[in-house]
């Protein structure tokens, strides 16, 4: 993956040792991230947790979570963002093993480890994305980008049959200790990055430091217009994937083979997606990776037509496809827009207003699906996942995700 331009060639990210380290440590906290429910679902079919301990376990993680983006991305800013990394890791790695004793003993303890975990997670979150900004010059960001996604889409669709196996063969409480070895990981082995001599002296309280960020996000219009179209997407479009897409599957198509393979499609959709940025590199970023987050309107849609199965599967390859025509260019150009001493808190806004309030979307839809049925929230969905980039698209300069409008024939 090596950027190219008239006059010189750049050394390609794969070769950058510290950027691999980096890549190394971003690949594990994000496995750690994804492995832990899904153990989790595994102690619940061994009969080992049941389900309602489930759900407070996952929910204490969440708070974990929200209550660390803000509080890490500020001091990722004041500090220095390979201190914030290794805190945080280890805090996961170390809450991870009493989630694995507390199994089947206390609920209360799993909970506690839980929010523990999901604190090192978010404050990972921002740190990581500003680290990137450091280790990595300007352009090589966007193949550093691509090869952290190609690595999270691969690790999301080998590592639930890994897992699985690992928890066959050895037991779940041992599967949960290597994802703290992963955590551990990815404490360890990232680089350090800028100097903290390099960061501003000024010392204000966490809350108004966080409100730095809040204004330095206020004033990219591109930001704020994308980062609402993001949330009103994942609010919506994800949401469906997690709750209508199974009763789908279940009720229409009368199996989970429907589920299983949407699941997996959303996942190659991605990979292709990210191969393709490897390259590509549009003058206007802004207005394809707006169309390509519109594009997950056609997973609400082809859930809500009686559509043969293979359209519900083209549907989510186009998904994971757009999502990640998205996410490239987004990262990119949050890292180059936004001054290095208030990346990291802006990146916290932005995981805290899209991700981090993921979980409503989830708490809502069920509600939402009883009150009115599942087709008109079907239609809703759709409808918000099409609108949304498309109203963000008429902020002048989200058509290139920069300050300044670009020229839309540039």
């Amino acid at each position: 993956m090596i950027e190219t331009d008239s006059s010189t060639r750049p050394r390609s990210v794969l070769r950058d040792g510290r950027f691999l380290r980096l890549w190394v440590g971003t690949t594990a906290s994000g496995l750690a991230t994804w492995a832990l429910p899904f153990v989790l679902g595994l102690a619940v079919f061994e009969g080992a947790l049941d389900a309602v301990g489930l759900g407070v376990v996952l929910a204490t993680r969440t708070v974990g979570f929200l209550l660390a983006v803000p509080l890490a991305g500020v001091l990722a800013d004041r500090y220095a963002r390979r201190p914030v990394v290794a805190v945080a890791g280890l805090a996961a790695a170390l809450a991870t093993p009493l989630i694995a004793y507390g199994l089947g003993r206390s609920v209360l303890l799993m909970a506690v480890a839980a929010a523990v975990a999901g604190a090192g997670q978010g404050a990972c979150r921002p740190a990581f994305q500003a680290l990137t900004a450091e280790v990595v010059d300007e352009p090589r960001r966007q193949s550093a980008n691509v090869m952290t996604t190609l690595a999270v889409r691969v690790t999301t669709l080998v590592g639930p049959t890994l897992a699985a196996l690992l928890a066959v063969v050895a037991g779940v409480r041992v599967t949960l200790l290597v994802v703290a070895a992963l955590w551990l990981a990815a404490a360890l082995i990232p680089p350090g990055g800028a100097p903290v001599s390099t960061r501003s002296a000024r010392r204000d309280s966490i809350w108004r430091e966080f409100g730095d960020g809040l204004r330095e996000a206020r004033r990219h219009p591109w930001f704020v217009a994308g980062l609402g179209a993001l949330t009103a997407v994942i609010l919506t479009g994800y949401s469906v994937t997690g709750v209508a897409l199974p009763l789908v599957s279940r009720d229409r198509y009368g199996s989970e083979a429907v589920l299983a393979s949407a699941a997996t499609a959303y996942v190659v959709g991605a990979l292709i997606g990210a191969l393709l940025l490897a390259r590509w590199r549009p003058s206007t970023q802004g207005r394809w990776a707006l169309a390509g987050l519109a594009v997950y309107g056609f997973a609400p849609l082809a859930l809500l037509l009686p559509v043969p199965p293979a359209v519900v599967v083209a549907a989510y390859v186009m998904a994971g496809f757009g999502i990640e025509l998205f996410n490239v260019p987004w990262f990119t150009a949050t890292q180059r827009e936004v001054p290095p001493h208030l990346l990291a808190r802006v990146s916290s806004i932005d995981f805290l207003f899209s991700y981090g309030l993921a979980p409503v979307g989830l708490a809502l839809i069920a509600p939402a699906i009883g009150a009115f049925g599942l087709a008109p929230v079907l239609a809703v969905c759709a409808a918000v996942c099409f609108a949304a980039p498309a109203l963000a698209m008429l902020v002048p300069s989200a058509r290139g995700f920069r300050r300044e409008p670009v020229n839309p024939d540039g």
